[in-house]
């Protein structure tokens, strides 16, 4: 199938199709006149490509473990590699998570001191004659 198929076949534009091949994810034949043509097996690959992509995994991350990868969910072949890989992809994402937790907080704390001098700057004026 070509290029325009997969992405009806899958919903995913062929801008992106391009990029995962570019990223090694995908690898098509090339027709004679140049054109990419995929196999049934890659509309499999690209929803597994996809759920990598929304477990927060980046394209190297998925490079690596696809050859891992079956079934549509997808299912990953138990190695201690991947295993290792994975864990710390989590610890990357429970860090950066740490990180926007404490500048959440700062950035709160500059608002509330912020709203406090506002308030003994600027009291609120009495209305009434």
């Amino acid at each position: 199938m070509l290029i325009g198929e997969l992405s009806r076949r899958t919903g995913v534009r062929t801008h992106q199709l391009r990029y995962y091949e570019a990223q090694g994810l995908l690898e098509p034949r090339r027709s004679p006149g140049g054109y990419r043509e995929y196999t049934d097996d890659a509309i499999l690959t690209v929803t597994q490509i996809r759920k990598l992509l929304a477990a927060g995994l980046s394209t190297d991350d998925i490079a690596y473990m696809l050859p891992c990868v079956t079934g549509p969910e997808p299912d990953l072949e138990p190695c201690p590699e991947l295993l290792d890989a994975l864990r710390e992809r989590l610890r990357g994402m429970d860090e950066h998570i740490d990180t926007l937790v404490r500048s959440r907080q700062a950035l709160a704390d500059y608002i509330e001191a912020t709203e406090q001098r506002a308030a003994e700057d600027y009291p609120p004026r009495d209305s009434t004659p």
